[in-house]
Parts: C-alpha cells; sequence; structure tokens
C-alpha cells in the first residue's frame, strides 16, 4: 500500500521519499489510519516491520494539524521507551519524519548531562521521547508538565514491565 493512500500530508510524504520508503508495511497500513482517526490502538510486530513510523507519522501530522504551541515546560505528545539507545533511534526517527514541519522533539534520558534536557523542556517540546525513570526525575522536580499531553505512545511496553 502506498503511503499516499494513507492520508499522510505532503510534508510526511515528502520526508518519506527522502528516506527512500515508498510504500507502507501491514503494520503502517493498519495502524496509521487508526491512529489519525483518533482512536487508541494496540499492535505488535516484529523489528525492522516500521513500528516506529506507524506512531511517529501521525502523531507529527496530528500535532501540526492542531496548530497549536507548546507552552513552556509542557509536552504534547509523549513516546515512553525502555532505553536510552531506543531513546535517541525514536528521537532520529521523529526528527528525520518532521523536517521542516516546526514541530520540537527531545529525547530524555539516563547517563547523559541533564544541562540540554533542562533547556529543551523549559522551551517546551512537542514530541517528547523519554525512558520512565529520567521522565520522572524531570517531572518531580517540576521541569515539566504533562497536563497538556494529547498523545501518548508506549514503545516496546512487554520490555518495559520486563524492565521493573
Amino acid at each position: 500500500m502506498s503511503f499516499d493512500s494513507l492520508g499522510l500530508a505532503p510534508e510526511l510524504l515528502r520526508a518519506l521519499t527522502a528516506a527512500g520508503y515508498d510504500s507502507a508495511t501491514p503494520i503502517q497500513a493498519k495502524a496509521i489510519p487508526e491512529v489519525l482517526a483518533g482512536h487508541d490502538l494496540m499492535a505488535s510486530a516484529q523489528t525492522g516491520t516500521g513500528k516506529t513510523a506507524s506512531f511517529a507519522l501521525p502523531i507529527l501530522q496530528m500535532l501540526k494539524a492542531s496548530g497549536e504551541k507548546t507552552v513552556p515546560k509542557g509536552v504534547r505528545a509523549l513516546i515512553l521507551v525502555p532505553t536510552r539507545e531506543l531513546a535517541a533511534q525514536v528521537l532520529a526517527s521523529v526528527q528525520r519524519y518532521g523536517n521542516g514541519m516546526r514541530l520540537s522533539s527531545a529525547a530524555i534520558y539516563g547517563g547523559v548531562s541533564e544541562r540540554p534536557q533542562i533547556a529543551a523542556a523549559s522551551r517546551g517540546i512537542d514530541v517528547l521521547i523519554a525512558t520512565p525513570g529520567r521522565l520522572l526525575d524531570h517531572f518531580e522536580r517540576g521541569r515539566l508538565l504533562l497536563t497538556g499531553v494529547e498523545l501518548l505512545v508506549i514503545d516496546e511496553a512487554d520490555r518495559m514491565l520486563d524492565m521493573g
């Protein structure tokens, strides 16, 4: 199935073409229309099937379409991931797909300096990718407001639960 038939914005279609993607995988073909329609979704698929695009593309489209601005310390879309490696990987995908959409994105996770994370949070973040521990730390210290979260993704929830 082509990405054109999924109702994605022209900016996203251009980003997909630039990334070398020409057709949606089965998980993308099923998930993207559901998310764009505002439905809750629980999905699973093998590694390498395009799960990240399945949630990142509709999130970017929905945030852009709403036209709202992020408030200082605010977060509009929250993607929880179990590891810092996955946080960095998801952030790279969100930035690649959202190139030119004027939406901010950042990742917060442990094992690195907090200073850039604090700076990003103070400005507000459209799409935040975070590990649970570091998210909780920033939230408890008043660095993040989660009351404005419009969209929530729990990526690799099974792995997150296994980790405790």
